[in-house]
C-alpha cells in the first residue's frame, strides 16, 4: 500500500484488539484503552520504519508505555507517602523550613556543576533512567555515562558537602 492512511487504517483495524487485550491484562479499563492509543499514535509516526509483522512491535510499545506508566504511578505514590509522612511530623514549619533549606543547597550546588555532570544527575536521578537510556540521550556509551556519573555524584557530594545548610542542620 502506498498511501499512508490506508496502511495505517489496516493496520488499525487489524491489531487494535489485540494491543487493547494486552493492556487490559496489565491496566485498567481507561489506562488500557489510553495505552493503546497512544501506542497507534506512535505507529502512525512510525508507520514507514514498522517491521513487516507490527503486531510484536506494536505490543512492545504497549509494554514500554505500561512500564512508564507505571514508574509514574510509583513515583506518585512516593510523593503522595512523602506528603503524609511531612504533614505528620511534629513541627511541620520547622521541617518544612529544613527541607527548603536543604532543597536551595541541593540545587545552587548543582547549578554549580558542569552542565555535561549536572546532565547526567538529572537524568539518572531525576528522571531515574537507567544508564543506557541516559547514555542514548547524553550521546554516549553506557560506559562512559556511567563514569560520568559518578564522577558528578562525587563532584555534587562535594559541592553540598560545602554548602552553608549543611552547618545549619548541625545546630541544634
Amino acid at each position: 500500500m502506498d498511501d499512508p492512511e490506508a496502511r495505517f487504517t489496516a493496520l488499525y483495524d487489524r491489531h487494535y484488539r489485540s494491543v487493547l487485550g494486552y493492556t487490559l491484562l496489565r491496566a485498567e479499563r481507561q489506562a488500557a484503552e489510553d495505552i493503546a492509543s497512544e501506542t497507534f499514535l506512535i505507529a502512525w509516526r512510525q508507520l514507514e520504519r514498522l517491521p513487516e509483522t507490527p503486531l510484536p512491535w506494536l505490543l512492545g510499545v504497549a509494554r514500554n508505555l505500561l512500564r512508564g506508566q507505571r514508574r509514574s504511578g510509583l513515583r506518585r505514590q512516593a510523593l503522595v507517602e512523602r506528603l503524609a509522612e511531612l504533614s505528620s511530623a511534629g513541627d511541620t514549619t520547622e521541617r518544612v523550613a529544613e527541607q527548603v533549606a536543604e532543597r536551595e543547597a541541593a540545587l545552587a550546588a548543582l547549578a554549580g556543576l558542569s552542565e555535561p555532570d549536572a546532565e547526567a544527575v538529572i537524568l539518572a536521578s531525576w528522571y531515574g533512567l537507567a544508564p543506557a537510556d541516559a547514555a542514548k540521550l547524553a550521546g554516549c556509551s553506557a560506559r562512559a555515562f556511567t563514569v560520568r556519573l559518578y564522577r558528578a555524584r562525587r563532584r555534587l557530594s562535594q559541592a553540598l558537602d560545602l554548602t552553608p545548610a549543611t552547618t545549619l542542620q548541625e545546630q541544634p
